[in-house]
């Protein structure tokens, strides 16, 4: 990727950043209770990798 990069796509990559965070851990405790579950069960569809899912921007 290029070094320098437009204010709009910056502002892009940074939203899609904040959304790749996974659900807060007392909501997690709520849905499962204490079994042992990855933070990723309430929010998969947003779990992101730089390698592996391209963004579209």
């Amino acid at each position: 990727m290029a070094r320098t990069k437009h204010l709009s796509r910056k502002l892009k990559l940074i939203k899609a950043t904040k959304s790749a965070v996974a659900a807060p851990f007392w909501a997690i405790l709520r849905k499962f209770g204490k079994r042992r579950v990855y933070r990723w069960r309430l929010n998969p569809q947003m779990r992101r990798h730089w390698r592996r899912n391209k963004l579209k921007i």
